[in-house]
């Protein structure tokens, strides 16, 4: 099979997607707005800027538009069994236009909870580049729903799942003479409640000082967190690292004792799947995406007010409670091998990509 994605060649998840079907065997190219690479995987560059695009509004969809003759004369060069665009809005947009059949839409968070409410032009925009697809597939089954605002049209289930070989425990999580860490991974911003989960910390660290929080994550939010962490007089027990590569997320996740989600929105939480992978137990918002991958007081707990006190009201459960964070992150791991395997949820797709060819190649 011959499969080209239209897709952002530097993603963590472009890559996986990659790798899975290159191990395979499959020839695999990757259409990417920006330069890259990846071995053993053609990368063509398109060369957009993609931060002045996104800085120009409406008019730098132009920029897209201007470049799917190029995307249109590749994809008839390279002859791909499957033309898949991940991102329902710019690459979505240039595979719309290059209209090569057959043609699979990923959707994956922003590009439909976010870009169809920045005016009636973005959501026609929306409509149109889903009506362009053959399959439509959804992270989560929240995004789905909410997609199918703009297109009531079928949209196929494909989690982001993790290599539960890569993120799985690797120490006990012992207690005894060290602090208890309290940590996330997610990128500063307002959206993720990273100020909610600092200021929980500040509530808790008044009366228990063997606790410590860390942040793996870049951000707009970056310096008015650090500033935050001063003016809470906690700066000297949180520490915020930056974004951490692959395999340092791994350690951090087996570090924390309890990971923690305050997202006010999230369309799938696939750090809260990694958390879980490595036998961490969660404490998540009620936002939909995390709802679908955590099961409540199972292998986490559940916090639906937007309030500080109620995340450290959940967290000190769990500080208290070591019995109950060892029996949750036991659990935690057995849901993410049954549910969020990445080898068998990309089996999924594998099955979906030969179903469309073999369809098509009956018509």
């Amino acid at each position: 099979m011959k499969i080209c994605y239209l897709a952002d060649i530097n993603s963590v998840h472009t890559k996986k997607w990659c790798n899975y079907f290159k191990k395979l065997g499959h020839e695999i190219h990757v259409i990417s707005l920006n330069e890259g690479h990846l071995d053993g995987v053609e990368v063509h560059c398109l060369k957009v800027d993609k931060a002045k695009t996104k800085a120009s509004g409406v008019l730098g969809k132009f920029e897209y538009i201007l470049r799917f003759k190029e995307v249109r004369r590749l994809a008839k060069e390279i002859k791909p069994d499957i033309l898949h665009a991940h991102y329902a809005s710019s690459y979505g947009l240039l595979g719309a236009l290059a209209n090569y059949h057959p043609y699979i839409l990923s959707l994956w968070g922003s590009d439909v909870y976010d870009f169809p409410r920045k005016g009636y032009i973005f959501k026609k925009m929306l409509q149109y580049n889903l009506k362009a697809a053959d399959i439509i597939m959804s992270t989560s089954k929240a995004m789905a729903k909410e997609a199918q605002k703009y297109l009531d049209a079928e949209m196929f289930i494909t989690p982001f799942g993790v290599d539960i070989n890569k993120y799985q425990p690797m120490w006990n999580k012992n207690t005894v003479d060290q602090k208890i860490i309290i940590g996330t991974v997610k990128a500063l911003e307002e959206v993720y409640g990273i100020e909610t989960l600092i200021r929980a910390f500040a509530h808790l660290y008044k009366s228990n000082k063997n606790i410590a929080l860390e942040i793996a994550g870049e951000g707009s939010q970056r310096d008015y967190l650090l500033k935050l962490c001063k003016d809470l007089k906690i700066d000297q027990a949180v520490t915020i690292f930056g974004r951490l590569p692959e395999e340092e997320v791994v350690k951090a996740f087996n570090r924390f004792h309890i990971a923690v989600f305050p997202s006010l929105r999230e369309s799938f939480g696939v750090a809260a799947v990694e958390a879980q992978a490595c036998g961490t137990p969660v404490v998540v918002s009620d936002a939909d995406g995390l709802l679908e991958v955590t099961v409540e007081n199972k292998t986490g707990l559940v916090v639906r007010e937007r309030s500080p006190e109620a995340y450290a009201e959940a967290i000190n459960k769990l500080i208290l409670d070591e019995a109950l964070r060892r029996t949750m992150g036991q659990c935690a791991r057995v849901h993410v091998e049954n549910n969020f395997d990445i080898e068998n949820n990309f089996s999924k797709v594998k099955d979906i990509y030969e179903n469309l060819i073999s369809n098509r190649g009956s018509e």
